[in-house]
């Protein structure tokens, strides 16, 4: 069984360097794909309220025999559950579905630059869990520059965890100094790259020349060595699978090490092009998902 690294939160927590994430997969795969995760050793799970299966992750965490405390669990609010008291509801309305009373990371999983006091409201929620103990850790996703100075100025609590789309094709390095600025960790979603190949843009990282190159030279995948590359970049990464190879595979890159050289040549491959939709675009109006309650 891999052992996996930690990363130390700015507020001395201790999170699990790489985690299975669940986006997208499938409520009636999610508990066989994090009981298989959890078997061959990780030891963190990201899942959110707005991917439906929570309920399912926690299945998956109950079935695989391992004490809960042993297990970082990491979940996102909806921005339909924006607002100080609606946030509060969220939070329990996720914990009840992944059957705990504490949660280890609660993040938000966008900004919402329409109504941003109601993102505001949102965050000062995830103080007072903070504070009440219902949760180890706070956060945010998909937050730009903007968003991280206006929420710095407005709250108390500076985000542990900003989870942002990284990959060798998009890098966000601005963002990324500017969490460096005010301890915020970088947590990688697609850090295999995924979105590029999903969205059907036409180029897939994981057939990239340069990263071929670099896993033929440590007998690697292409994704192993992405993953290693957000590591060793010292970013969380959470890269998603149902297939018991994959999953297996993805969690195999604590036993080698990219050079200067190599890091260099994969920091070279971006593009600026974003897979996922624009900070902007995420309204209401436009993404607008009523969470069931537990």
């Amino acid at each position: 069984m891999t052992s996996v690294s930690n990363l130390q939160l700015n507020n001395g927590v201790l999170m699990p360097a790489l985690g299975l994430g669940v986006f997208q997969t499938p409520p009636d795969e999610t508990t066989g794909a994090v009981v298989e995760a959890l078997r061959v050793g990780y030891r963190h799970i990201d899942t959110a309220a707005a991917y439906g299966n929570e309920r399912e992750v926690g299945e998956g965490i109950r079935r695989s025999g391992i004490p809960r405390d042993q297990i970082f669990i990491e979940t996102k609010i909806w921005i339909n559950d924006y607002g100080f008291d609606e946030t509060l509801h969220g939070f329990e309305k996720s914990a009840k579905k992944l059957g705990v009373e504490q949660l280890d990371l609660l993040i938000l999983h966008q900004a919402l630059p329409s109504a941003f006091d109601k993102t505001l409201e949102a965050y000062r929620a995830l103080e007072t869990l903070l504070a009440d103990g219902k949760v180890r850790a706070i956060g945010v996703s998909n937050f730009m520059p903007q968003h991280i100075e206006r929420l710095l100025a407005e709250t108390d609590i500076v985000p542990a965890v900003n989870q942002i789309e990284v990959h060798p094709y998009f890098q966000q390095a601005d963002l990324q100094r500017l969490h460096q600025r005010h301890g915020i960790l970088t947590q990688a979603w697609s850090p295999i790259g995924g979105i590029t190949f999903y969205r059907g843009s036409g180029k897939s990282s994981l057939e990239d020349p340069v990263i071929l190159a670099i896993a033929q030279a440590h007998g690697k995948s292409a994704a192993q060595v992405m993953l290693r590359w957000g590591l060793q970049h010292d970013r969380s990464v959470i890269p998603k699978s149902v297939k018991p190879a994959r999953i297996a595979e993805n969690l195999d890159v604590f036993d080698f090490e990219l050079t200067p050289d190599e890091l260099a040549a994969i920091d070279g491959l971006e593009t600026g092009v974003r897979g996922g939709p624009e900070p902007d675009f995420i309204t209401l109006d436009n993404f607008s998902r009523p969470i069931p309650e537990a």
